[in-house]
């Protein structure tokens, strides 16, 4: 079993084999500073290889999901105390977050509330599930300050569409949750707290059936095709599918059907 790391900006929750990360700094919206997502970096990289832990979701405290970059640093960085290279460099270890949920072996669900904004709408958009508040408010603020929504573009783009991303990016527009759905965001919408977590408990006892190696080996073959060629995309579903032929578990999961009983990992917590 995992041992989750210390941690002094998040909130870590695990119970029934699913780990409840809470984005903490509420007095600053909880926005991405250093702090939260070196502890989010560090969280992840404890669980990424533990089956056992089935599925995460990712809220934030203080009723707000998260208020994007760390505006405080970035006018410091713009004071001098960070040459062009620096920046640079920064941008990069934060598009590392990006990378690291979105390639997450389990099913991650986000859950928000309140506002997630640039930074912290990209971190949505690497989700496998978003759950809305029909009052929550989104935008990626950034072209509105004179910046860009760099590290996040190809996220976006991967949840919401070309036309639709390159739309809502190029105008920093707002939007509420009671839009995200039809904007292709949201996957469900709640008007109250326990209307989101029915949604995020539903979803926990779907995955929970699940095999946890199928479910990583088939978000691991979504992730690759889109760079790969048609042939290379036949012979990557071809080995995908065989791994999982030739594997414990999906010898474990066409006994169970045959035999008309649960697989075993249907009774792990």
């Amino acid at each position: 079993m995992t041992e989750l790391p210390q941690v002094t900006a998040l909130n870590l929750e695990l119970q029934n084999g699913w780990l409840t990360i809470w984005f903490d700094q509420p007095e600053s919206r909880n926005a991405l500073t250093s702090e939260l997502v070196e502890d989010l970096r560090r969280t992840l990289e404890s669980v990424k290889s533990d089956q056992t832990i089935r599925g995460i979701t990712l809220r934030g405290t203080g009723g707000v999901f998260c208020a994007g970059g760390d505006l405080k640093s970035f006018k410091a960085a713009q004071a001098g105390s960070q040459t062009f290279a620096d920046v640079v460099e920064t941008s990069i270890r934060g598009a590392e977050i990006f990378d690291q949920i979105n390639h997450m072996p389990q099913v991650v669900i986000v859950i928000i509330e309140g506002a997630a904004m640039a930074g912290g709408f990209g971190i949505a958009c690497c989700a496998d599930v978003v759950i809305c508040d029909v009052n929550a408010k989104f935008a990626m603020t950034e072209t509105a300050i004179g910046l860009t929504p760099a590290q996040i573009a190809p996220f976006v783009i991967q949840k919401l569409g070309y036309s639709t991303a390159r739309r809502l990016m190029l105008s920093a527009a707002r939007f509420s949750g009671s839009d995200s759905k039809a904007l292709g965001f949201a996957d469900f919408l709640g008007e109250t707290v326990e209307q989101l977590e029915a949604h995020e408990w539903q979803i926990r006892k779907q995955v929970l059936r699940c095999a946890p190696g199928a479910v990583a080996a088939i978000k691991s073959l979504i992730l690759e095709t889109p760079q790969l060629s048609r042939v290379e995309v036949v012979q990557a579903a071809a080995n995908n599918f065989a791994n999982r032929m030739m594997s414990d578990e999906g010898k474990e999961g066409v006994a169970s059907f045959v035999e008309k009983r649960k697989p075993n990992w249907v009774a792990m917590p």
